[in-house]
């Protein structure tokens, strides 16, 4: 009994020690950081209320895999229009979430990526993502 005690508490705490994304501060801070560094910017436009944006934030966004890939290789920054979050005119639009790939120079890469996007094709398009930085850094 007290070695299946303990393997519970062991599950029960790695569960609460998992990675988490690494999200910047704010926009502003997150784009210096990203000229820092000089990786790409994922940049997510949110709302707590709206239920693709739940969906992305309790699936695709706990995924360690993605998660990895974008505390390894990107600066990530999410803005939530409910708690008037800065949000870049130019990065505006009408549905959430937005999923936005910049460069560190704040320069959009692609149009954005609208509603919930599962795992393995965000981590495909992460990989695009990455080549395309690689060709055009700026």
């Amino acid at each position: 009994m007290r070695k299946f005690f303990l393997f519970l508490l062991f599950g029960i705490l790695t569960n609460l020690m998992a990675a988490d994304i690494k999200w910047a501060k704010d926009y502003h801070e997150g784009i210096k950081s990203a000229q820092a560094v000089s990786k790409p910017v994922l940049f997510v436009s949110s709302r707590h209320s709206c239920k693709y944006c739940v969906v992305l934030d309790e699936t695709t966004f706990k995924d360690k895999r993605v998660v990895e890939e974008l505390n390894k290789n990107f600066v990530t920054i999410i803005s939530y229009s409910d708690e008037n979050d800065y949000m870049p005119k130019e990065l505006w639009q009408p549905g959430t979430p937005a999923i936005w790939f910049l460069y560190p120079s704040a320069e959009p890469m692609f149009q954005p990526l609208m509603g919930a996007i599962d795992a393995e094709n965000f981590l495909k398009a992460l990989e695009i993502v990455k080549e395309e930085f690689k060709k055009g850094k700026k």
